[in-house]
């Protein structure tokens, strides 16, 4: 916010995603969102050199460069040191997932703001305890749900909203690759909650954000590579395919095409470009800017902290997501009959 003074930024965990976070505040304040990181926490003593580079499975922004000066960043092995550091006001988490939930709840008990990565916890019950220490908080705590923040599927959800090229008649979303290898993490779905949890949050959510509820879910497959249909009154056909079934020369492909009464909007992140509207027999890439979703997202993150509210998700719609994945989870089981695994 114009004449603000900096939001002071922590990162609790420099794996894939602490990097990712690290990049996109530097973008933030060089766009003019005010911000610096001045701590982080991290077990990894080359991590908290700043020296790490670390692989993930789609291009973020960051560099392979050394992440921040050390002489200007505080680093901490332990985050409940970082958390109580005063200097710092907001931090984003980004460790495993099964620690999401302590990290929260510590952070928003220390007064700080948080951006948690998702997913924000692996059953609903425990994002509800979030929720209600958030609801009596006086700073903000924001499921970090990227999709809602990529330019592209942002369009998307404005052109449904608007009506501009009639109803929905129907959308579907691919969301495949091979289960993440770059940490052992993955590998143990009681922590990593398997890819429904992981990976297939992210279009559940954003199925959720665009038409609301839906009435029933139909699933097939497994908790690692599943095929769900959503139910609506009011949209035909709502279908999303998520998972870690393939192999890793299969690549990391995300697509969503949206077919509306009047055109037909078809984002696919292995094309160039990943864009496209398509009316009648002309297709068109609409101008959404070269930002990533996570970009947007710190600058929207920034933005709420300097203004004092609101969040930029509400944690509501965490809880909400994990409901309904967990209506998923029911389904698979109901018409598989096969065991899945417990979280």
């Amino acid at each position: 916010m114009p004449g603000a003074p900096p939001v002071r930024v922590g990162i609790i965990g420099l794996g894939f995603m602490g990097r990712t976070h690290l990049a996109a505040y530097r973008s933030a304040n060089e766009a003019g969102h005010a911000c610096r990181v001045v701590a982080v926490a991290d077990p990894d003593p080359r991590r908290r050199a700043g020296e790490a580079a670390v692989a993930g499975n789609i291009e973020t922004g960051g560099t392979s460069e050394r992440l921040f000066d050390p002489a200007e960043v505080r680093a901490y092995e332990r985050a409940e040191d970082l958390l109580a550091d005063p200097h710092v006001d907001h931090v984003s988490i980004c460790t495993p997932t099964d620690t999401h939930v302590p990290l929260a709840l510590a952070a928003i008990a220390a007064g700080r703001h948080a951006l948690v990565e998702k997913p924000l916890a692996l059953r609903s019950a425990d994002a509800r305890r979030i929720a209600d220490a958030a609801s009596k908080a006086r700073t903000l705590c924001t499921p970090a749900m990227c999709m809602r923040f990529w330019p592209a599927w942002a369009w998307i959800k404005r052109a449904i909203d608007s009506g501009e090229f009639g109803r929905v008649t129907s959308a579907t979303f691919h969301r495949l690759g091979s289960r993440p290898e770059w940490t052992d993490f993955y590998a143990d779905d009681t922590r990593s909650g398997g890819a429904i949890i992981d990976l297939h949050m992210h279009d559940a959510d954003f199925i959720r954000w665009c038409f609301g509820p839906p009435r029933e879910v139909i699933a097939a497959g497994s908790t690692n590579h599943l095929t769900t249909i959503y139910r609506y009154d009011h949209v035909p056909q709502v279908v999303a395919e998520g998972g870690w079934g393939h192999q890793p020369a299969f690549g990391f492909r995300v697509r969503c095409v949206v077919c509306f009464e009047r055109a037909t909007a078809d984002f696919d992140l292995a094309r160039t470009p990943q864009f496209l509207l398509h009316r009648g027999t002309e297709s068109l890439a609409p101008d959404v800017g070269p930002l990533t979703g996570y970009e947007v997202q710190a600058r929207a993150m920034v933005d709420a902290v300097a203004r004092g509210g609101p969040s930029p998700v509400p944690v509501e719609d965490a809880v909400a997501a994990l409901e309904l994945l967990e209506k998923e989870r029911s389904a698979l089981k109901w018409v598989s009959g096969a065991k899945q695994p417990e979280l």
